[in-house]
């Protein structure tokens, strides 16, 4: 293809591309005369007619939720939290993995918002560096992105257009009281070209254009679209109750009394916008920094040019607009990123704004239409209960628990989609399962007996570190304990882990945090010794990690009985893990004997052994019929030596022994009380 061809593709791209720009803009009805709007808002006021608390949750609701196997059962997820619609290589990394129970209470939060007319709390998630807290807030902002975008959540504004002087002397005239009233004086200068416009004059506070119709005119125009419309419920009392910002009040109130009252007229001078949640351009998502500043303030309006252009009677007037903050997130959510890090009196104000839904500026008491949600350590958090205003601001705040996670085979998919995913060399087997594993023994906590009873009581404590991991992660029980055990256990996973998670000193609020752990494995694909990112990289790493004692308060955490922080025995318990990995890869690779040879062997012996012990019959997979348990079988394997299996099999006799082992062990467990003493082969 040569230059030509290349421009007049090019051409050709662009020409499609303008051409569905357009019917986009057309089809989204971006802008809109009042009277426009009023006929859209009709067709669906409870879509159209959301506060921000409203508008949050039926974004949850939309994406929707997903049930996710836990060792204990399953639990809700909502897939925003996933960004679905998000495309390309990269497109998981900003995921947040795990903490459902994080994300049902935000939803919670959410509803009782709903329920309450507005957000009087600020949802604060706390918990240790690390834990994900920004990650969640950052999801919910991505979601809303997304979510205006399309035709489920629509957002609308307006501003005041103000025509030109040639277009005054035609037929859409802006007149004073003692001028003729137009012939066509319904028509809207809302689509008015540029050309034919004085000055547009914008509105940073998204007031509802609903809000310019008079407050019991307008409850009963909205009950009766909601009775019509046969909705459950009552529109949000921020659309019941909403109030112009101050500069849109003073604009409406000097065209009411050019026009001498006649609110039509007034409203011919309205445009309709749609506009789209952006973090970029902090619209309806802003995310505070800890920074000592006001995030509400007001100026006057002096420096437009277009002010020039206004009527008489407007040049004339005080113009307050809004800025800050609280003013860019109106209509979506607003995050106080590390709330506590700020000093008590630059969020003061919070404790009065979330209780009246107003912030107090100068000339305004402006109106909060943002759900918050604000983020804090546990040292933070742990000083604020100490001081004495901090009662008063708890009935403030939702507070929402925001630990580590616990399931290392969660803390993996951290590592394999932001570290994995990115590192230029190759990723060998079982990396970044180590790193995760480390990650989570060094959060483990030994069980209290205080909160067991009966038998799990000795069993819950009896667990170690690595035994207790591997139950939060894959449920996997040990096999030291016989089958009633085991299944009291198994039936009690749920109650371990919630055990862990009620102190005040909670499980998940120390121990490597992920981010230390995800700069260890970027370090760890970088080591020279290795040409790709290693196991053993991983294990050098954690290695050095573990001698900055000075650094890491979970490194200075007495040992305990069970294993528990015991960092240097975790490292060795990981890398006899790492070897048996091997040794199974390496065998079921070579070909001579496929592990499920010998362990389809051992199974079926337990199994006949188990219905001939207890007069059973087995089912035959092939005939569908029950049988007798299969004695020949077991008479072979009872008389074979470990010499005879392992040459037979063509293994090791190490390996047969452990495997018999293995084999002896389940079976015990199986026959429980039918049998006594050990089982000799």
């Amino acid at each position: 293809m040569d230059q030509q061809q290349r421009s007049n593709l090019a051409r050709k791209r662009l020409e499609g591309i303008t051409a569905g720009y357009e019917e986009q803009f057309r089809k989204g009805r971006l802008l809109l005369s009042f009277g426009e709007y009023l006929d859209l808002f009709a067709t669906a006021p409870q879509l159209y007619g959301r506060d921000a608390a409203t508008y949050v949750r039926d974004m949850f609701d939309f994406y929707g939720t997903t049930e996710v196997g836990k060792p204990w059962g399953t639990v809700r997820r909502w897939n925003l939290f996933d960004l679905p619609w998000e495309d390309g290589p990269d497109a998981r990394r900003d995921a947040l993995v795990g903490q459902e129970d994080v994300q049902a209470e935000v939803y919670r939060s959410l509803c009782n918002f709903v329920r309450e007319g507005r957000p009087n709390r600020v949802i604060l998630t706390h918990g240790p560096n690390g834990s994900s807290k920004s990650t969640l807030a950052a999801c919910v902002m991505r979601a809303l992105e997304n979510y205006s975008t399309l035709d489920q959540g629509p957002l609308y504004r307006f501003h005041w257009i103000f025509p030109s002087t040639k277009t005054v002397k035609g037929s859409l005239g802006f007149r004073d009281g003692r001028e003729p009233r137009p012939n066509v004086s319904g028509e809207s200068y809302a689509h008015l070209a540029d050309s034919e416009i004085d000055a547009r004059l914008v509105i940073e506070v998204r007031d509802h254009p609903l809000f310019l119709l008079p407050v019991e005119q307008r409850r009963a125009l909205l009950d009766e679209l909601y009775a019509s419309s046969e909705l459950d419920g009552r529109p949000p009392q921020w659309l019941l109750r909403g109030q112009l910002a101050h500069k849109n009040q003073q604009v409406f109130e000097a065209l009411l009394n050019r026009y001498q009252g006649s609110l039509s007229e007034v409203l011919r001078h309205v445009q309709v916008e749609r506009y789209f949640v952006s973090r970029r351009y902090r619209v309806g998502a802003v995310t505070l920094g800890p920074q000592m500043s006001v995030d509400a303030a007001e100026r006057q309006v002096t420096a437009d040019q277009s002010l020039g252009a206004l009527p008489t009677a407007l040049q004339a007037t005080t113009l307050f607009e809004a800025y800050g903050e609280l003013v860019d997130a109106s209509g979506g959510v607003l995050e106080f990123s590390d709330l506590l890090k700020r000093p008590l009196d630059t969020f003061k104000y919070l404790q009065l704004s979330v209780e009246t839904g107003e912030v107090a500026l100068s000339h305004q008491n402006l109106q909060l239409n943002c759900v918050m949600i604000g983020s804090a350590n546990e040292i933070h958090l742990a000083a604020f209960r100490e001081h004495p205003e901090f009662p008063s601001f708890r009935g403030r705040l939702e507070l929402v628990r925001t630990p580590y996670l616990l399931s290392y085979a969660d803390e993996q998919k951290i590592y394999d989609v932001q570290v994995a995913s990115q590192v230029q060399r190759h990723v060998a087997p079982h990396a970044t399962r180590i790193a995760a594993m480390f990650a989570v023994l060094t959060r483990m906590m030994a069980p209290e007996a205080d909160a067991y009873s009966g038998e799990l009581k000795e069993i819950a404590t009896s667990l170690t570190a690595i035994e207790k991991a591997d139950l939060l992660a894959t449920g996997q029980v040990p096999a030291r304990f016989g089958i009633d055990q085991a299944n009291l256990l198994r039936a009690s996973i749920r109650e371990l882990y919630d055990e862990g998670r009620a102190r005040s000193i909670y499980e998940g609020i120390l121990g490597a945090s992920p981010r230390e752990i995800r700069g260890l494995v970027l370090d760890a694909s970088q080591s020279p010794r290795y040409r790709c990112l290693s196991p053993l990289a991983v294990l050098d790493e954690l290695d050095e990690l573990c001698t900055r004692v000075s650094q890491f308060a979970w490194l200075r955490e007495e040992k305990a009985e069970g294993g528990y922080h015991d960092h240097e025995g975790f490292r060795a318990l990981l890398r006899q893990r790492l070897l048996d990995a091997w040794e199974e890869e390496v065998r079921s690779a070579s070909g001579l004997v496929d592990e499920s040879q010998y362990g389809g062997l051992f199974e079926r012996y337990v199994e006949n052994v188990t219905a001939w012990t207890r007069s059973e019959r087995l089912l035959n997979k092939l005939t569908g019929a029950y049988e007798e348990a299969d004695e020949r079988l077991m008479r072979e394997v009872e008389g074979l030596s470990y010499e005879e299996m392992a040459q037979a099999m063509k293994v090791s006799k190490g390996t047969i022994m452990s495997r018999l082992h293995h084999a002896r062990q389940k079976l015990q467990r199986a026959l429980g009380d039918y049998l006594e003493g050990d089982l000799s082969v």
